[in-house]
């Protein structure tokens, strides 16, 4: 019984601290589009592992937390970028949620990450844009000010494509990859008597 719960706990430390990584690197690298209302954050790929291991909620929520949390001590947010750290991890856990419980359909369980990002990101995305100096939607001439629905809307869009494309594009084959080469059994579906 120990072992199984050493390893759930290493299994959760190793993955929130490549989400952790992963996201970081994708800040410095990509700069604004890790965060913002259009974002390509490359470590939302890792999101499939929740498709493989019930330690990858903990591990992803975690590291997205521990993700935020940095970037609200460069980014210098301040009591606004706690939005982030709050708002966006939930958003993790519940996509990584979502995964878990749809595991034996893999393009199904996929779909959880890119709803929770693109339903609850936008939520409060606005009002930290608006409370960093952006009144305006990125690369339009829509303001903020007064907007927030447009500003909603718009980021339910952006947000979920960008998610659906990490998810999909690299997640999806990474998920493959883990599978073919031994890493990552099938998900067994444990059936009641």
């Amino acid at each position: 019984m120990r072992n199984k719960k050493t390893s759930y706990v290493a299994q959760a430390g190793m993955i929130a601290a490549v989400y952790a990584a992963a996201t970081l690197i994708t800040m410095f690298l990509l700069q604004g589009l890790a965060w913002g209302p259009i974002q390509f954050r490359i470590s939302e790929a890792v999101c499939v592992l929740a498709v493989l291991t019930p330690a990858a909620v903990p591990g992803l929520t975690i590291g997205c937390v521990i993700a935020n949390l940095v970037s609200l001590a460069i980014n210098g947010t301040g009591a606004l970028g706690l939005l982030d750290v709050v708002f966006g991890s939930l958003a993790t856990c519940v996509g990584a949620l979502w995964c878990w419980k749809f595991r034996s359909r893999p393009k199904v369980a996929l779909l959880g990450p890119v709803l929770a990002n693109a339903l609850i990101v936008p939520a409060y995305l606005p009002i930290l844009l608006q409370g960093l100096g952006f009144y305006t939607i990125p690369f339009t001439d829509i303001s903020l000010d007064g907007a927030y629905i447009p500003m909603y809307l718009f980021g339910v869009v952006a947000t979920g494509i960008g998610e659906a494309l990490v998810v999909y594009a690299l997640g999806l084959p990474l998920l493959k990859a883990l599978k073919r080469f031994g890493i990552a059994d099938e998900p067994r579906i444990e059936k009641r008597a």
